[in-house]
C-alpha cells in the first residue's frame, strides 16, 4: 500500500510539447508495468493539451476550476467533481476554459501517447 500526502509531491513546469500554455504537473503514483499511473495537472488561464490518444482508457478526475474535455466532435465543460472517461484510442484534448485554471487527476494504465495533429 502507498499513501501519498495532499501537497507531497511538488507541482513542477509541464514542458513537453503536447501542452499548450502554462501547465504543472506532479506524477503521485508513476506509472509502470505493474500499475496504473496517477498525476496531478494543472492548467492555468486557459492552457490545455494537444489532440492525443493513448493505448489504454483514461480517467480524469476534476479537482478544481472550470475546464473543457473534447473529442473530434464534442466538446464538454467540466467542473470539479465531475469524472471523464476517455476509451482506448479516442482523439482528444483537455484543458482549462478560456480566462479560467482547471485542474485534474490523470488515471492511467501503463500506455502510450501519440499527440494527432
Amino acid at each position: 500500500m502507498n499513501v501519498v500526502r495532499n501537497g507531497s509531491v511538488p507541482l513542477s513546469v509541464a514542458n513537453a510539447p503536447i501542452f499548450e500554455g502554462l501547465v504543472h504537473t506532479s506524477p503521485l503514483i508513476p506509472a509502470d508495468d505493474s500499475h496504473v499511473g496517477v498525476s496531478l495537472v494543472s492548467f492555468t488561464g486557459g492552457a490545455r493539451n494537444k489532440f492525443h490518444t493513448h493505448t489504454a482508457d483514461q480517467i480524469l478526475y476534476i479537482t478544481e476550476g472550470e475546464g473543457i474535455v473534447a473529442s473530434r466532435d464534442q466538446e464538454h465543460r467540466v467542473v470539479a467533481g465531475d469524472i471523464v472517461h476517455v476509451p482506448v484510442g479516442e482523439v482528444h484534448w483537455h484543458g482549462a476554459a478560456p480566462g479560467r485554471d482547471m485542474a485534474h487527476l490523470s488515471i492511467l494504465p501503463p500506455s502510450t501517447t501519440t499527440i494527432v495533429e
